[in-house]
């Protein structure tokens, strides 16, 4: 095939007509018609030979070039593609290095073979712009709903015809017991698009909770201006989910919006996700409250709850306990994801015997260590005092609250407690000491004897020791490993030190031992605080 004047046309006929089956840029096909050529030219004239072909956009004349670079002596290589300065010159006037010298070359013929390798750089490039658009196209629509086409089911996995591509529902993403037909129409989210090697990959799903609040976003109104907003879903897929929504205006409720006159909205979601059962609740910013509207239907009793570990526990009446769980623990389930909380739930009688428990733990401390009688120990712990460092160094005026206490017996007892404290500090030190704790970790501002002691169980005896440890090394914390928040124990956990105290005392160590400038400490805390007000 040569390219001659009674084909030059029909090169902008097939570029056209192929650009407008594809839904691609017509340039894109004509640049990729160019490419097949050039290969085709250097197949003839040598691969060495850096062969360009430009084909006009108007007339569809194809012109063949041969480029040839001006370099250093020194970095000559391709003899065909490159030149020296001083070769150059006859071609050029005063050429310099990185020009370039640009020959018109009689156009090739290309013979079958060569045809065949053209026709296959043109395809190559159609599927390359094709999978770009459909790329380009998608990935600004994850997070949306699509209607799309069932084509076929794969190992489970149901193939899904969306328009302009295809896209994947996979077998862990369908609502359990649905079951798909080739033709049958089916509303998907779409959860992800990738672009890999193979084309772009578009991922649906029916299962993510985003998939829900889309869906109660077009059915009802309020949502889509954002007079009320979902902020919190909870689904356990084909059965049973949780919705918490807040309104904006306060004459709207924004649980019966989203109910609908008659149930109508929600009964439309329900019908779309094949009867999935949904709890629209309240959303509040109070996380015991948000709590208590999470595990609706069950009443609760009473709410604790543990900022630092992230978990609560909830009191409920013994027989709404099962109520609470839910069947195969679904209800309480729900309501720990929806409030990204830890729920531990207990019955009134569970809760009324470990408080019953607590109080007898602590008469019992008061009655061995202050040397009392148990009634007089159970006025202590009922008066609110937990520990010997509170009975001994709390004001005298709050002992005198308790009948039958002077104030001659007030300080007594803090005589007493002070002295088993001081008792127990002399076994820790000498304890410490004993196991090679060395002077400057027992004379550390901010540690009692009985951290020092525990710090040289874990093997922490220097200064040094412990200035290289971590805060939640100190304080504790939690960790996430698959999916599981999983406990880690502190150090000095025990003696109540949260991860805030912990940092202070590894920093003030860092800087007693000329680890850390303190004026860095200063900047940081300065710029943190800059922060917090912008």
């Amino acid at each position: 095939m040569a390219i001659t004047s009674a084909n030059q046309l029909e090169l902008l006929q097939t570029a056209e007509a192929v650009a407008r089956e594809k839904m691609i840029d017509p340039a894109l096909v004509i640049e990729a018609m160019e490419e097949s050529l050039a290969r085709a030219a250097k197949s003839r004239y040598g691969a060495e030979m850096d062969i360009r072909v430009s084909i006009d956009r108007k007339t569809g004349r194809a012109t063949f070039t041969r480029v040839r670079t001006v370099v250093e002596d020194e970095e000559l290589e391709n003899y065909q593609a490159e030149f020296t300065v001083e070769q150059a010159k006859q071609y050029m006037e005063n050429p310099e290095v990185g020009q370039t010298f640009v020959e018109e070359v009689p156009p090739v013929e290309m013979g079958r073979i060569a045809a065949q390798s053209a026709k296959q750089v043109i395809l190559q490039k159609v599927r390359e712009a094709e999978r770009d658009r459909q790329y380009e196209e998608f990935k600004d629509r994850a997070g949306t709903i699509i209607n799309g086409l069932v084509k076929r089911e794969e190992y489970g996995n149901v193939i899904v015809d969306i328009g302009r591509g295809e896209a994947v529902l996979r077998r862990n993403e369908k609502i359990g017991r649905e079951s798909y037909r080739p033709n049958d129409r089916i509303r998907v989210y779409i959860k992800d698009v990738r672009r890999e090697q193979r084309g772009p990959q578009i991922f649906l799903s029916r299962t993510a909770p985003e998939f829900m609040a889309e869906l109660f976003k077009m059915e009802v109104p309020e949502i889509y201006d954002g007079i009320i907003e979902i902020k919190a879903v909870a689904r356990d897929p084909g059965s049973r989910a949780k919705i918490a929504v807040i309104s904006y205006d306060g004459s709207i409720d924004p649980v019966g919006a989203c109910v609908g006159m008659r149930g109508s909205r929600v009964q439309a979601v329900v019908n779309e996700l094949q009867g999935e059962k949904i709890d629209i609740i309240p959303w509040n910013e109070d996380q015991p409250t948000f709590l208590v509207n999470a595990l609706q239907p069950a009443e609760v009793s009473k709410v604790v709850l543990d900022e630092e570990a992230e978990r609560i526990e909830v009191v409920v009446p013994d027989e709404q306990l099962s109520l609470a769980i839910g069947r195969r623990g679904q209800n309480v389930r729900l309501a720990s994801q929806l409030t990204g909380l830890a729920i531990d739930i207990m019955t009134e009688e569970e809760e009324s015997k470990r408080r019953q428990a607590e109080f007898e733990e602590r008469t019992r401390l008061f009655m061995a260590a202050l040397d009392l009688d148990e009634f007089f120990a159970q006025l202590l712990v009922s008066e609110g005092f937990t520990n010997l460092e509170e009975v001994a160094y709390v004001e005298v005026d709050e002992l005198l609250v308790i009948d039958g206490v002077d104030e001659d017996t007030a300080k007594e007892l803090q005589a007493r407690a002070r002295d088993v404290i001081e008792a127990e500090n002399e076994r820790a030190l000498a304890n410490a000491r004993d196991m090679g704790v060395e002077d400057n970790l027992i004379n550390f501002e901010g540690l009692t004897p009985q951290m020092v002691e525990a710090l040289a169980e874990d093997g922490v005896k220097t200064l040094e020791d412990f200035a290289t440890c971590a805060d939640w090394e100190l304080a504790g914390g939690w960790t996430t490993v698959d999916g599981e928040r999983v406990k880690d124990d502190g150090v000095l956990e025990k003696f109540d030190v949260n991860l805030e105290e912990a940092q202070a005392l590894v920093m003030t160590a860092r800087v007693m031992l000329g680890w850390v400038d303190p004026d860095d400490l200063v900047e940081d805390a300065e710029d943190t605080s800059e922060g917090e007000e912008a």
